[in-house]
């Protein structure tokens, strides 16, 4: 039996964006759309695949750990679990872009950039190394710069690139700042040695303090979380939406990754304790997020906004799973707690890709962008309606899709370990976001259609995408214990140490 290399799902994005420059070279004015699509569709689903087997065969499992270049890179069941999210998450924005960049000169460069962006951000979940995570993570930005400014003739894309390039490179150098900080007090960038550097500090305690605040908001910044969530709202609305899918699920996914990685194997709890009360920072920041992305999105108008602010939200409920681990419970739990937060952006990457999908669906018939004028829609496009209101039903918890389960086992983990009043809050804020979530609903159901409305053709691969993607939340509502076990036993074996 051929044994693939670790990191063939890395390979595979590498492979698939270099053959889409390729095959734009060789044929640079016909432009074959079909070919470019075709290139950009079938390289993440082979990642998704080939991480789905490397999962299913056991790859990554304690006392096997693989690791790579020198321990700059790991192949773990967490890395294997989030590059499956991102090789799912791309394969639908690509279907779903067929149709959105009908006519376009650039699909090359389009697509390519998404997966070059996708490849940065699986390398993020595998990284090990300080500098490791600075390089993907800017291999993983960088691309994204560009798509957000995409629509280069539209003064709302390229202003919402130009924020997000911004803030991004003072986040970056805020980053690579606080790493050379780390660096300073600890004489390394490996996770593990600085683990084990950190017990004897010798007085540079304030150091890798400082170091450690100004990493954390490299974090903060890609998962779009308080205090640096505001480049979200304008980036989101200003970019194309299968885009804007792409960064709040995928994008979001990998700085979790990173950040689970990095705070749980480089800065244990009980190591920066009295360095750094990290974790209570982080229980301050989850309930901040979530609090502030929810009662935002309740006061929005535009349904591509509202969904920004809710991503927000969303990863508020996701900081619960390192917040929690403050708590005074043993490996099971923090396993339950932590991999419950993984089992949620799993969740999330195919609901919100769906709802921005149908976004971009409702945009390509110019059918408007404020709940008012999606009153009635359903009455015009009935299958895809029904698949919104999958996602919107889903992202808010209720039992209608994989969300419901996400959320409960995330908050059910908080109760166990301690975190009781935190999991009351998340669900307060659960309850807040069906109220805005309902909203779309209700227009597309219950409100008349304006005499105005109409949609023209439908469009083939952004029904597929909206379509496929509901069908899945549906599906991990019934076939949920892979997921949960497959998250768990990952977040175990993080939780147990590095390699």
């Amino acid at each position: 039996m051929v044994e693939l290399p670790y990191l063939t799902p890395q390979y595979l994005f590498a492979i698939t964006a270099m053959a889409l420059l390729i095959a734009d070279t060789i044929y640079p004015k016909s432009r074959r759309p079909d070919l470019l699509a075709a290139i950009a569709g079938i390289g993440p689903a082979l990642v998704a695949l080939s991480s789905a087997w490397f999962l299913a065969a056991g790859t990554g499992q304690a006392a096997t750990v693989p690791a790579l270049f020198e321990g700059m890179v790991v192949v773990d069941g967490m890395s294997l679990f989030f590059t499956f999210i991102f090789g799912a998450v791309t394969l639908l924005v690509v279907i779903a872009s067929y149709d959105y960049l009908e006519g376009s000169e650039r699909m090359a460069e389009y697509y390519s950039l998404v997966v070059l962006a996708a490849l940065g951000m699986s390398l993020m979940a595998s990284a090990n190394n300080l500098a490791m995570v600075f390089i993907s993570l800017e291999l993983a930005s960088l691309p994204s710069y560009g798509l957000v400014a995409y629509l280069k003739r539209d003064q709302g894309s390229v202003e919402a690139g130009l924020k997000y390039f911004l803030i991004g490179a003072l986040s970056s150098a805020i980053m690579v700042y606080g790493i050379s900080l780390v660096y300073g007090a600890t004489g390394t960038l490996h996770l593990a040695g600085i683990a084990e550097a950190i017990p004897s500090l010798g007085g540079l305690d304030g150091l890798l303090g400082l170091g450690l605040v100004m990493v954390l908001g490299g974090f903060l910044f890609k998962t779009a979380s308080v205090p640096f969530h505001f480049w979200a709202p304008e980036a989101y609305e200003g970019a194309p939406a299968p885009i804007s899918a792409f960064i709040s699920s995928a994008s979001k996914a990998a700085g979790f990754a990173v950040a689970f990685r990095v705070l749980v194997w480089g800065f244990p709890l009980d190591a920066v304790a009295e360095t750094v009360p990290w974790a209570w920072v982080l229980v301050i920041l989850a309930i901040v997020t979530m609090t502030l992305g929810n009662f935002a999105a309740a006061t929005q108008e535009r349904v591509k906004r509202m969904l920004a602010y809710s991503s927000i939200g969303h990863a508020g409920y996701v900081l619960i799973g390192l917040a929690a681990l403050a708590g005074p419970g043993d490996l099971a739990t923090d396993s339950l707690v932590l991999g419950a937060a993984m089992m949620h952006l799993l969740v999330y990457g195919f609901m919100n890709t769906g709802a921005f999908l149908f976004v971009a669906l409702a945009e390509h018939w110019d059918v408007g962008r404020t709940f008012e004028d999606y009153n009635g829609l359903a009455r015009k496009a009935p299958y895809v309606s029904v698949a919104m209101t999958i996602f919107m039903f889903s992202l808010a918890g209720l039992p209608v899709g994989g969300g419901f389960l996400s959320k409960y086992v995330l908050f059910a983990g908080a109760v166990q370990a301690g975190f009781w009043w935190l999991a009351g809050i998340a669900a307060i804020n659960s309850a807040i976001s069906l109220f805005y979530y309902s909203r779309v609903v209700k227009a597309l159901w219950i409100e008349d259609p304006a005499d105005s409305l109409s949609i023209g053709e439908t469009p083939t691969g952004m029904y597929a995408a909206v379509i496929g993607a509901a069908a899945v939340t549906v599906v991990l509502l019934f076939a949920f214990d892979p997921v949960a076990e497959t998250a768990i036993s990952a977040a175990s074996l993080l939780l147990e140490g590095g390699v």
